[in-house]
Formats: structure tokens, sequence, C-alpha cells
């Protein structure tokens, strides 16, 4: 699975982005799909993944605590893409973004992810 991320930019605070990540491969409905950010000196830190299509309530979503309410994920499997719509944006969001694949449902770990794209940077300006 080939993974490319689309969508940032540079955004005033208040502001929303839509962040969307194609898939290559047929087994995209397959795979659980998550959003990850790292900020400058920090660790990757899991945002949000949304099951596949079946199995687990179909499209079951999880969200860090940092992001609820704010993000919400959701995919297309027709498109094979994975979405991440962001509002409400803080300075603190800042960071690069990638979305990855797991076969683990709920997965919210890098370590589980098999999967990754290449990233997409997101500047929050206060």
């Amino acid at each position: 699975v080939q993974l490319v991320e689309s969508g940032g930019g540079l955004v005033q605070a208040g502001g929303s982005l839509r962040l969307s990540c194609a898939a290559s491969g047929r087994t995209f409905s397959t795979y659980v799909m998550g959003w990850f950010r790292q900020a400058p000196g920090k660790e990757r830190e899991f945002i949000a993944t949304v099951s596949w299509s079946g199995g687990w309530g179909g499209g079951n979503t999880y969200y860090a605590d940092s992001v609820k309410g704010r993000f919400t994920i959701s995919r297309d499997n027709a498109k094979n893409t994975v979405y991440l719509q962001m509002n409400s944006l803080k300075p603190e969001d800042t960071a690069v973004y990638y979305c990855a694949a797991s076969r683990f449902r709920g997965a919210d770990s890098p370590e589980k992810y098999d999967y990754w794209g290449q990233g997409t940077q997101v500047t929050v300006s206060s």
C-alpha cells in the first residue's frame, strides 16, 4: 500500500483545513487507517483512526483527546482515500501530518501501523 497525503498549508488560528490521503492498491478497504502528527523535537502523536468498511461496526472512529470535537476522520473506500477535517485549529496543531495503514483495529500507536505516507506540513499561525 502506498499512501500520499495532501491538503496541508498555512492557516490562521481558528481556521480549517482538510487533509486527504490517497492510497494505492485494491485492499484499501481492509485496512484500518490512521492519522498521526509530529512537531519538531517531539514524538509522533496519534490523532485519529477509522476502521475498515466492514466488521467492528464498519467505519468506527477513535480520536485522541487533544483533537476530539475539532477533527473528523472519514474514508471513502470507492476513492481509496481517507480524510482528516480539521476545524478550530490552534497554533499547537502545527506539525507534519502523516496518514498510515494498519491491520489492527483501534490502533493508536505508530508501532501498529505498517504503511506510512510522506507527510504534509500544517502550520497554524496565531
